[in-house]
């Protein structure tokens, strides 16, 4: 099912507004609650591509059943990028469009996870707290590098995790070694799910590959579906 979206009315258009944004919803993240138990429920991937020459976005929404990772429902969204590219203001420009793939879900997502940072932000605010505030979901964040936080490589067998810190004392997020001796990912909560639970439940998602299965089927199918949305109308011949 593919979503059409518009920019919101209201929306920020200036990193002036976007900052006043984030600084109003800041306060609003849960940090107090575990999340739901790993392989349990519900979790859904959501993912978003690209075509800044033509101004697009497309989202996915992937739902798995998160005790077998079966595909239990998925969406897409297609619709205009929603704010200039502003290192750190990332959430502006594809919130909306990832608002609609979820909304058009079939079932309710659970957890979702996202390809991106929570408190692992200059700001403390990325994707997942954004998109945590807004939908009042447990959500987390699990990206491919550290952003601007340091860390130690964690040990090389799956599992192994180190702090990732913005400085003495403050832990944004960890280092996860999802597969032994590969790179690790970075998990940060967004809202309402504990870190030690948001590992807990990315291993759960990684039995065989790096990423998140969420997110690397919302990977794929954002993919298609900006494809299908640039790809020129075939008018029938007369």
């Amino acid at each position: 099912m593919v979503t059409l979206t518009e920019i919101p009315e209201g929306w920020p258009a200036d990193e002036a507004g976007a900052l006043a944004v984030q600084d109003e919803l800041r306060g609003r993240v849960v940090l107090d609650e575990p999340g739901p138990p790993p392989g349990t429920g519900l979790v859904t991937g959501v993912d978003v591509a690209y075509d800044d020459e033509r101004d697009v976005v497309a989202a996915a929404a992937v739902v798995l059943d998160a005790a077998t990772l079966e595909v239990v429902a998925e969406s897409t969204a297609v619709g205009r990028v929603a704010f200039p590219y502003v290192p750190g203001l990332l959430a502006f420009r594809e919130i909306p469009t990832v608002l609609a793939a979820l909304d058009a879900l079939s079932t309710g997502p659970g957890l979702v996870v996202c390809d991106g940072y929570g408190l692992a932000h200059p700001r403390r605010f990325g994707l997942a707290s954004h998109l945590g505030v807004l939908t009042g979901l447990p959500v987390i964040g699990v990206a491919k590098n550290p952003f601007t936080f340091a860390y130690e490589q964690p040990g090389t067998e799956r599992g192994a995790a180190s702090p990732l810190v913005a400085g003495p004392g403050e832990e944004v997020g960890r280092a996860l070694r999802t597969q032994a001796g590969i790179k690790p990912v970075f998990v940060s909560v967004g809202h309402r799910v504990s870190l030690d639970n948001a590992c807990a439940h990315v291993l759960s998602l990684t039995p065989r590959y790096r990423l998140p299965e969420s997110t690397r089927r919302a990977d794929a199918l954002c993919r298609e579906a900006l494809r299908t949305a640039l790809r020129p109308v075939q008018h029938p011949v007369a």
